[in-house]
């Protein structure tokens, strides 16, 4: 982390560089000294060292000054940085004036000029403004900054992007103190929220999601032209893929559309996941599984949106929404599945504003003593019902079926039978959902009644779509969209249209010849963890043998 910084303001050139070189003789290990001609260029400074992150333990400023004195500098200074200890150099004849930045400011200290020596008259100064800075525990902050609105659905869609791919960053709500003084130092306005603050000062307002990659040094962009193995998903199925690619040598890489982990990685734990008896988080999980594969030399790429697939003679193609292109000699499907959306009433309208479709980890502070309503009965809204069980008033689950045992493990419904503050509702729908800035309402159906209950979050979990459009028509999948491979694609004994290889399709290999499929993009696929990430691994041993085979 940077040094903290210690300022002096003073437009007489002797007299600045004489008091920069007292401090670093005595602070310089520990402490950054700048020091600036003008309050105007020290504003500017410290501006910029806003962006950046940094901290400042102490201003020292010089009282007269051109156009802008020491106190009405120290004034405009505390809205940048109101934990920076402050001091004004005066002569004897400005002790009035010393006295009154005192009342006026809040000025820590006053030095008289000459101040030789240091070791008397300076140096016990400057100890006790930093030891008073270092008593407050203002720090340098390092992590992103994001300035946005509570019940904004794009400064929502920030925060879960930077989250999900374990970016760390730090939320300001436009209306706190803080948030008006970063807006300020970077020139910005509320209606420019979202905006996002890089630890080096880049400003981005309303970024999207490559942008953001960008910026806080995710990779985007591909090293090479052409790889041995292109895995498209980052989910267990992907990362499984990519480790073991990786790791028997295959030129991989990975692209990912928002963030690796897919819908596992947001899991608030995983407990019947091999080898880890006291469960695991999605995150914790997908963050070992993307390390592990860039550890054997896979690249991961991110905020990449892939839009088309397509064989060219022995290579096989993917094409990005900007109009670039990645080729390889093979390729495996593992886009996972997204939730579908709530057909209810309003729905749209406030999705990122109080409907959220996954766990959203980010909303859990704001749910504290507040009514949660969680859509859906398998797995994934029984662990998000544990989690914000630890944080909501009362969380309750709502069930289109009879009951959770159709869809939910054992073990999960048993966890939530023992939390007083789960309740289930079965045989019940969402129809409706109200509120103008934010959700407020919705309304429930129940066996043909229907009710409207207060509720400020809903989390959606409902279904499998696997999106898979963009594949075009060469590539057979079935009537709900999931990707037929092996001998499911042979109809009478017989092989797909189109495929040339004489051979029978590998066990996970697609219509086209050298692109496979692992995880719940897979038709028939078994909806788990485990063997989404062992699919991952069978799919990479299929890609050595259908090397070798042509």
């Amino acid at each position: 982390m940077s040094q903290p910084i210690l300022m002096t303001v003073d437009d007489d050139p002797a007299v600045s560089r004489s008091v920069a070189r007292d401090l670093r003789r005595r602070y310089g290990q520990d402490y950054r000294v700048i020091r600036a001609g003008s309050g105007a260029d020290a504003l500017d400074a410290l501006r910029e060292i806003k962006l950046r992150g940094d901290a400042v333990a102490a201003i020292l400023a010089d009282y007269r000054m051109p156009q802008m004195d020491g106190i009405a500098f120290l004034e405009q200074a505390m809205d940048l940085f109101p934990h920076a200890r402050r001091a004004l150099l005066t002569a004897y004849a400005d002790t009035d004036a010393a006295i009154q930045a005192i009342n006026v400011v809040d000025v820590d200290h006053y030095l008289l000029k000459p101040w030789d020596p240091p070791e008397e008259k300076l140096y016990p100064v400057v100890d006790s403004l930093v030891d008073a800075w270092r008593a407050m525990g203002d720090r340098s902050v390092e992590e992103v900054k994001i300035i946005g609105h509570r019940w904004s659905s794009p400064s929502y869609l920030v925060r879960d992007f930077l989250a999900r791919n374990s970016v760390p960053y730090r939320w300001y709500s436009v209306d706190e103190p803080e948030a008006e003084r970063l807006l300020e130092a970077a020139g910005r306005a509320s209606a420019d929220i979202p905006v996002l603050i890089t630890p080096d000062g880049q400003v981005l307002c309303k970024p999207g999601g490559e942008e953001i990659a960008d910026a806080v040094g995710l990779s985007t962009r591909p090293a090479e032209e052409f790889y041995d193995l292109i895995v498209v998903g980052g989910g267990p199925a992907g990362l499984g893929a990519a480790v073991y690619g990786a790791s028997e040598g295959l030129r991989t890489v990975l692209v990912e559309r928002k963030a690796t982990g897919g819908q596992a990685g947001q899991s608030s734990r995983i407990e019947n996941y091999l080898g880890f008896p006291d469960g695991v988080s999605g995150a914790q999980l997908t963050d070992r599984a993307r390390r592990q594969a860039q550890k054997f030399g896979a690249e991961v790429l991110t905020a990449r949106d892939v839009v088309g697939l397509e064989a060219r003679g022995s290579a096989r193609v993917i094409k990005f929404g900007d109009g670039s292109e990645l080729a390889a000699h093979s390729v495996v499907l593992a886009s996972g599945v997204s939730y579908r959306s709530l057909q209810a009433t309003g729905v749209e309208g406030l999705t990122g504003r109080g409907v959220y479709y996954g766990s959203a980890a980010t909303e859990a502070p704001e749910c504290a003593d507040q009514h949660v309503y969680i859509v859906g009965g398998a797995n994934s809204a029984g662990q998000a019902a544990v989690f914000f069980s630890r944080y909501a008033s009362d969380v309750t689950i709502l069930v289109r079926g009879p009951s959770l045992r159709a869809s939910m493990s054992h073990y999960l419904i048993e966890q939530l039978e023992a939390i007083e503050n789960v309740h289930v509702r079965t045989h019940t729908t969402v129809t409706e959902v109200h509120g103008e800035k934010h959700l407020e309402r919705i309304t429930l159906c129940q066996d043909g009644r229907t009710e409207t209950v207060d509720a400020s979050h809903l989390f959606v979990f409902i279904g499998a779509a696997p999106r898979t459009e963009w594949l075009g028509d060469e590539v057979v999948r079935d009537e709900h969209g999931f990707v037929c491979t092996g001998t499911d694609l042979l109809v009478e004994g017989r092989r797909p249209p189109g495929w040339a290889p004489d051979r029978d399709p590998h066990h996970l290999e697609s219509s086209i010849p050298g692109v496979f499929v692992a995880g719940d993009v897979r038709s028939e696929s078994v909806k788990r963890v485990a063997s989404a990430v062992g699919e991952g691994a069978m799919a990479v041993t299929l890609v050595h043998r259908y090397l070798e085979q042509r």
